[in-house]
């Protein structure tokens, strides 16, 4: 019987958007127990800046520049990364994003609503997604056996207010999860699964001005989610460490095609 489930010690780790509020915490969770951290973004100073950190902490991690959403790019990050490591063990798709004009306010109705800009997000949120996973799952199918962890929403669970094209980005990306996990496992084998995370409300850079006032006061829309939450309160990132270490290890190696969901309640709470 194996009783080290949870050991992550020399696997190769790669991280999109891994510089931002909840993929920085990841990113320095995982390389603390061991994993070697590829953090791939479009901002060098943040994410060289990052894996410094890490390093100097004793962790091992390694920034490439990246675009989610350029193939020649990735195929490049791709071929660096296997000629430092040998391999990849495991892809988060943590990158991602909104725009305004693919939001409606509450001063605006449906047609405001700016479908180009709308275009735009779902581009990043399930392209941004897909691409990655093509590029960086052949060299899992190469090696033979892969895991993928994507980033999905409180927004793909059910539909919010507001974030119009967020939220049809993200449900399409847990159906692409759902969809990815059988065509990977049935050509491909049972070394390979793919699932997704389903943070609930945390304060990131992307929504902490939709959330709070500048005195660090709710405005409405963090009362109403403070309200429909029963735990009362936004997440902490490091309350994703346990869900991402689980979803990475060979915990949850019969695990796959699911959303996991961390919300403190959330999606389960109605009146």
């Amino acid at each position: 019987m194996k009783t080290d489930l949870f050991n992550i010690q020399d696997k190769v780790i790669l991280i999109t958007g891994g510089y931002g509020v909840l993929g920085t915490s990841i990113s320095k969770y995982l390389a603390a127990q061991g994993a070697k951290v590829v953090v791939l973004g479009r901002n060098k100073i943040k994410g060289d800046a990052l894996a410094k950190e890490i390093k100097a902490g004793g962790g091992e991690a390694l920034f490439l520049e990246s675009d989610v959403m350029a193939e020649e790019v990735l195929i490049r990050n791709r071929e660096d990364i296997l000629k430092k490591y040998g391999k990849i063990d495991v892809l988060i798709n943590a990158a991602g994003g909104n725009m305004p004009g693919a939001t409606i306010g509450p001063d605006k109705n449906i047609f405001d609503l700016k479908l180009d800009d709308f275009k735009t997000v779902v581009d990043l949120n399930l392209f941004g997604t897909a691409l990655p996973t093509s590029v960086f799952a052949k060299a899992m199918v190469d090696g033979g056996e892969g895991n993928i962890v994507n980033f999905s929403s409180m927004s793909a669970l059910r539909p919010l207010t507001r974030v119009a094209g967020y939220g049809a980005a993200k449900a399409a990306v847990s159906n692409y999860t759902q969809y990815m996990a059988g065509e990977l496992a049935t050509k491909f084998g049972e070394k390979f699964r793919v699932n997704a995370l389903a943070p609930g409300f945390f304060l990131t850079e992307q929504n902490r001005a939709l959330l709070t006032n500048p005195d660090g006061s709710f405005t409405d829309r963090g009362k109403t989610i403070i309200a429909h939450t029963p735990f009362r309160r936004f997440g902490e990132a490091e309350e994703l460490h346990g869900a991402i270490h689980f979803l990475v290890s060979d915990a949850s190696k019969f695990v796959t095609g699911t959303v996991l969901v961390v919300d403190g309640g959330f999606n389960a709470f109605s009146i």
